[in-house]
């Protein structure tokens, strides 16, 4: 299977050295010539949980670098959302006949390339591999993660099974027969474990040790939860049951809940959280499409989602420069909750 990557970041690197060292045929688009040249001549290297590879020789140039005569039977889309919206229409020239696109990001990325471009060229897809760029070429794996793919309009296909044994070689592939559900189950962890850790510059673990972090987790978590089912996603069981003990009535012994928030932090509690990554580095965060994107839906639908609205405008106000991440965001948050 042909396969080029775009997006040779954290989630991106740490696939393509994988990929490339069990002898996948991949080639990698960078995001302009500078980092194509700085790859070449590093090549990639990952360290942590999967054990160590590197791989001195790749094949990296930008996307408008490729031309029409290069074809690919899967085009593995592994950079930011807001990128992958842009890139996408670029790359449509450049797939085989058959060849699909995989978009890998939080939130509604792949429903909207799949209304503007068509289902029959975008699969569903998300990644639980958590990992860190330490710099360009440069990977550290944080867990033994693995990516989710499948169609958007649920069900099995065949062409969904040969990805999933194609990019199974380099990492743990599953495959969804209700995708839309997953990606819901997925992103009701973005809003809370990710965008709340990134706000306070702590990992779950850190944060919901206090009294503070534990309330503004489960009132992000629960409005969150509220918009999925109030528009009639299917969740779908991921590390843990998307819906926590007692939700149907309300009445739940504390331990129960308790015992589902350590499910959760044993296998994302340590996770340095990727939009604390992009304010290290001065980038724009994908908050429109996890936080934002409940925001939305919820204003929408009626139903409420003030602890969404205020994460995201916190985000925003990091985002210009007005405000830094750290513990006393917390304090922001709390003050949207209710005793």
């Amino acid at each position: 299977m042909q396969t080029l990557i775009v997006g040779i970041g954290a989630l991106g690197g740490t696939i393509a050295a994988r990929a490339i060292r069990t002898g996948l045929s991949v080639r990698l688009a960078a995001r302009d010539t500078e980092s194509a040249k700085a790859l070449r001549r590093s090549g990639l290297r990952v360290s942590g949980i999967g054990g160590e590879v590197r791989t001195d020789a790749i094949d990296v140039a930008t996307i408008e670098d490729y031309e029409k005569g290069d074809e690919f039977d899967l085009i593995l889309l592994a950079t930011k959302a807001q990128d992958a919206l842009e890139v996408a229409p670029h790359v449509l020239d450049l797939l085989a006949p058959g060849g699909v696109i995989l978009p890998i990001q939080n939130g509604a990325v792949a429903r909207v390339l799949a209304d503007s471009l068509g289902e029959d060229k975008i699969l569903g897809g998300f990644s639980n591999l958590g990992a860190t760029m330490v710099e360009p070429g440069v990977y550290e794996q944080n867990n033994a993660g693995h990516l989710v793919i499948g169609e958007l309009a649920g069900g099995a296909s065949e062409r969904v099974e040969r990805v999933a044994r194609a990019l199974g070689r380099a990492i743990e592939v599953k495959v969804s027969s209700n995708m839309t559900g997953a990606i819901w189950s997925k992103l009701l962890i973005n809003c809370s474990v990710t965008s709340i850790g990134a706000l306070c510059s702590q990992t779950m673990r850190q944060y919901i040790k206090t009294k503070e972090g534990k309330k503004v987790f489960r009132r992000t978590y629960e409005e969150a939860l509220s918009v999925a089912l109030a528009i009639g996603t299917r969740l779908e069981r991921l590390t843990v049951d998307p819906i926590p003990p007692g939700w149907a009535s309300n009445v739940v012994a504390e331990e129960h809940y308790e015992s589902w928030v350590e499910a959760v932090i044993a296998f994302y509690g340590d996770i340095k959280p990727s939009m604390l990554q992009d304010f290290e580095r001065g980038r724009k965060t994908e908050i429109d499409f996890i936080n934002g994107y409940v925001a939305t839906l919820g204003h929408a639908s009626g139903v409420p989602v003030y602890m969404n609205a205020a994460i995201t405008e916190l985000v925003r106000q990091i985002e210009r420069g007005d405000l830094q991440p750290t513990p006393d965001r917390m304090n922001d948050l709390a003050a949207q909750t209710a005793d």
